[in-house]
């Protein structure tokens, strides 16, 4: 399978994001909680998709249904640009009602047919046995096609990556830099 730098570095994000969903300070399983709080702020939520994809992707976790991985396959070899609308992606992934539900706010967003395509993407990988981070670095870094690795970040991507940053200062977070 061959993944693009976009969706490498996404997946990364998103397995850092539902990492710190996982537990507590006291190591607790609290993932479940914290997934059911996200999806109840969806409304806050989706006003992040373009910055910060991947904390709002997590609200999808386990949302998806993926009929045809090939298809799937190719979602996640494509950069931002590239991406398959969500309507073409109707035939291969299905929505459990509680997603369907989520899905329907997020679509009211000017790129919300871009984002669920690209959340549908990201939790076939997180949800794809070998798929890791590491293991998604290892496919960048052997794509045959000269897709590149992480030192040659798309500007636009890079640019979308420091404008999330600063959304995020000014939300009071600290920076990851």
């Amino acid at each position: 399978m061959s993944i693009s730098p976009f969706f490498h570095n996404l997946a990364s994000a998103y397995q850092a994001e539902m990492d710190d969903l996982s537990s507590d300070s006291e190591g607790k399983d609290v993932l479940r909680q914290r997934l059911t709080d996200k999806r109840q702020e969806i409304g806050f939520l989706r006003q992040m998709i373009e910055v910060s994809p991947e904390m709002v992707a997590v609200v999808f976790h386990q949302g998806f249904e993926f009929k045809r991985p090939g298809l799937m396959e190719q979602v996640v070899s494509q950069g931002s640009d590239e991406l398959l609308a969500w309507g073409g992606l109707a035939d291969a992934v299905g929505l459990r009602p509680w997603a369907q539900t989520l899905a329907t706010e997020v679509l009211k967003e000017p790129r919300g047919a871009w984002f669920m395509s690209l959340a549908a993407g990201l939790e076939y990988l997180y949800s794809k046995p070998g798929s890791s981070p590491s293991s998604a670095q290892d496919e960048v870094e052997r794509d045959p096609h000269g897709q590149g690795s992480d030192d040659d970040q798309d500007p636009q991507e890079q640019s979308l990556d420091e404008a999330g940053a600063d959304w995020l200062a000014e939300q009071g977070f600290d920076r990851k830099d």
